[in-house]
């Protein structure tokens, strides 16, 4: 008996761990306009904004939540200064401009190359 007791336990330790971790996945997956997201369409959608801006270093990829753009990609220049493109669900890019402090792009928008 003691010993089924045992199996019972770790196998529901088991569970309930792999729970945890599932569940600590989904909350970062980053599906939501606005968070952060990681895989090979952010990948693509970062490969893309780096190409149109020529330079620079990759800050985050974004879901968009402008309700234009699919993606919203964060690079600093090497002159410091940071340029956020917008793409559309087919990784074409609808524009890019000057990130402010928040997060949206400001002021006038740069036209697609």
């Amino acid at each position: 008996m003691k010993r089924n007791q045992t199996i019972v336990i770790g196998a529901s330790a088991l569970v309930l761990a792999g729970l945890a971790g599932g569940g600590a996945a989904w909350a970062t997956a980053g599906d939501d306009a606005g968070e952060r997201v990681t895989g090979a369409a952010a990948d693509r959608a970062a490969k893309a904004a780096l190409s149109h801006v020529g330079a620079g270093t990759l800050e985050g990829v974004e879901r968009g939540d402008d309700g234009r753009s699919a993606w919203e990609v964060e690079i600093t220049r090497p002159d410091g200064s940071t340029v956020e493109v917008q793409l559309d669900a087919g990784f074409a890019v609808l524009g890019a401009g000057p990130d402010d402090a928040g997060g949206e792009t400001g002021g006038a928008e740069e036209e697609a190359r």
